[in-house]
Order: C-alpha cells, then structure tokens, then sequence
C-alpha cells in the first residue's frame, strides 16, 4: 500500500504576496512607461505589449498547472491498476 502524497498548501501570507507583488510590477512597468519622452501611440504600443504579456503569463501558468494536474492524476491511475494487478496475482496458485 502507498503512503499518499502530501498536498501542498499556500498560506494567506503568500497569496497576499504574490497579489502585491503583481500588483506593484504592473504598476510600476505602466507609470514607467506613461513617464517615457516618447509619442502617445509609442505609449499605447508599449502598454498594449505589456498587458499581452501580463495575460500570456497567465495562460501559460494555467497550462502548466493543468499538465501537472493531469499527470499526477495519470500516475494515480497508474498505481491503483499496479496495486490491483498485484493483489490478483497468487504466485502459488495452480493452473486448472
């Protein structure tokens, strides 16, 4: 029999964080661009890349947390057919 994997837990220290820290890099890459010397559609250009990007990060975080999702509930499977195999099996039984 396995041991089950222990889940890992984030706490509300670190969601905070992470909120905060998102926070104050869109923030501050924004103001830093409203601040450049530069046109205003050089500005919309570089805004509009930032916040692409923002939203890709987001979807590529989302696609790995899937994979890993999937694959650990793949390897579940896996094990529970490994065990069940296993526990049929009776090396000292006869053929009929």
């Amino acid at each position: 029999m396995t041991t089950p994997k222990p889940k890992s837990t984030n706490t509300a220290a670190f969601y905070l964080q992470a909120i905060l820290a998102f926070g104050v890099s869109l923030t501050g890459t924004i103001g830093g661009i409203y601040y450049l010397p530069i046109d205003a559609w050089q500005k919309s250009f570089l805004i509009m890349s930032a916040l692409f990007l923002v939203t890709s990060c987001f979807t590529l975080a989302k696609v790995i947390r899937d994979q890993t999702e999937r694959d650990t509930v793949r390897e579940r499977i896996d094990e529970a057919r490994l065990e069940k195999l296993l526990a049929d099996h009776d090396p000292f039984k006869t053929a009929a």
